[in-house]
């Protein structure tokens, strides 16, 4: 039974992304996979505040959620991903969590001295995203961003389902293709796993 992590990085419970969520986790679950769901909006999350107490075990040393959410990352074989676009990016709940992945990044690449572009990936990354204009290069850069964290997760990106002209919180339920398009992709990835 595949065991993934599926973390809302909306600020919005109902909004699109994580509507669009919660059919992949359903698609999971019907595929037979067991899901851990964390709300971001809901745990509290200092931002990075680079004191670098991580450089002696690779180990973030402020104390505050993300100690229960990064254990449950590293023991789950899939994650899925789910952050709205603002100003071109993840939002910011979903950015501390990242940014807080800068001691997995120490750990990979300082203390574990492993070599640019030379690991194999040990998990899969599902990444959904919505945003609220056309812009052709809507996703361009968040797309990087992703691929960076997986990387310090040891993990590829599988797929992702991006969404564009999604902005008021129903405007998901508009589109029932997009939220069959989770739901199968959800269902694929436990699948893969």
């Amino acid at each position: 039974m595949a065991q993934i992590l599926a973390i809302y990085g909306s600020p919005r419970l109902q909004g699109n992304t994580a509507t669009l969520l919660k059919r992949a986790v359903s698609g999971a679950v019907d595929a037979g996979a067991e899901v851990n769901e964390i709300s971001l909006r809901d745990l509290k999350m200092s931002p990075c505040l680079e004191i670098y107490g991580c450089k002696k075990e690779g180990k973030c040393v402020i104390k505050d959620d993300f100690q229960h959410v990064i254990d449950q990352i590293l023991s789950a074989q899939g994650l899925m991903l789910a952050s709205p676009i603002f100003f071109y990016t993840v939002s910011a709940h979903t950015k501390i969590l990242m940014d807080r992945c800068q001691s997995r990044w120490v750990k990979k690449y300082w203390i574990d001295k492993v070599p640019y572009g030379q690991w194999r990936p040990i998990r899969k990354g599902l990444f959904i995203s919505a945003g609220a204009t056309k812009g052709k290069k809507l996703f361009d850069g968040t797309l990087l961003t992703i691929k960076y964290f997986f990387d310090v997760l040891d993990m590829e990106l599988w797929r992702s389902l991006l969404y564009r002209s999604l902005d008021f919180e129903d405007d998901v339920l508009k589109h029932p293709e997009y939220l069959e398009e989770a739901y199968q992709a959800g269902k694929e990835f436990a699948e893969v796993l």
